[in-house]
């Protein structure tokens, strides 16, 4: 399962889906990815549906979008590491 996760904003919050296939959340990515590039004036709204939670469908403006990423959910981790870029410092 892989997460397209959205940093809106003005929100503190990011926005969440999840695909079964790779090839549906980057589909997903290059078309957000595209919309931000596009003129500011123009307001397209991106609508994305979620595979895991059948119901949950997302609206937002493009440019209303900070940042985009994707990560792959593994429940063999557990959940310890965490979407985004970080750093290991060891002391």
């Amino acid at each position: 399962m892989y997460s397209l996760e959205l940093s809106m904003r003005y929100s503190p919050f990011p926005l969440s889906i999840q695909k079964k296939e790779f090839e549906d959340v980057q589909q997903i990515y290059d078309e957000i990815k595209n919309a931000m590039n596009e003129n500011v004036e123009s307001s397209n709204l991106i609508e994305l549906r979620c595979d895991k939670v059948q119901d949950k469908l997302i609206a937002v403006r493009a440019k209303e979008v900070i940042s985009v990423q994707i990560y792959e959910k593994s429940s063999v981790a557990g959940g310890a590491k965490r979407p985004g870029f970080s750093l290991d410092i060891d002391s």
